[in-house]
């Protein structure tokens, strides 16, 4: 498996009325290095000829971030069959090593002219497998 991460710093816009960072943000975050993993490995032309789509998220709070948190965001594929993967993203504050969520998201592989579901090709397989 070839994982991806990335740092981040927690900031005031990431935070919600009880000053830990807003649910939503987190979903936010696991979009974005979703899509930094793929932009990451995948060749343009595969860019160009199909797109993913959640179809549905598994996310687990573990633990509060707050203001100026640094977090490492990680990401690797767990598993794909046919036209569906299973995504893995999990945040750790930098400092503590605490897991602060663990998400278990499903993507469907859609050819990107048509928007109908397609087998994920061996191709993409090999560059996250």
């Amino acid at each position: 498996m070839i994982g991806f991460q990335k740092e981040i710093i927690v900031t005031a816009d990431d935070l919600d009325d009880l000053n830990h960072v807003n649910n939503v943000r987190y979903v936010q975050w696991i979009q974005d290095i979703s899509k930094e993993h793929w932009q990451a490995k995948a060749s343009q032309q595969m860019q160009d000829e199909v797109i993913w789509v959640v179809l549905s998220h598994h996310i687990e709070y573990k633990n509060a971030a707050v203001l100026n948190d640094p977090i490492t965001i990680s990401t690797y594929i767990a598993s794909s069959s046919g036209a569906k993967s299973v995504r893995v993203v999990e945040m750790k504050n930098n400092i503590t090593n605490k897991l602060l969520v663990r998400s278990s998201t499903e993507w469907c592989l859609l050819n990107s002219k048509t928007y109908r579901p397609i087998r994920i090709p061996d191709e993409i397989k090999e560059i996250f497998l």
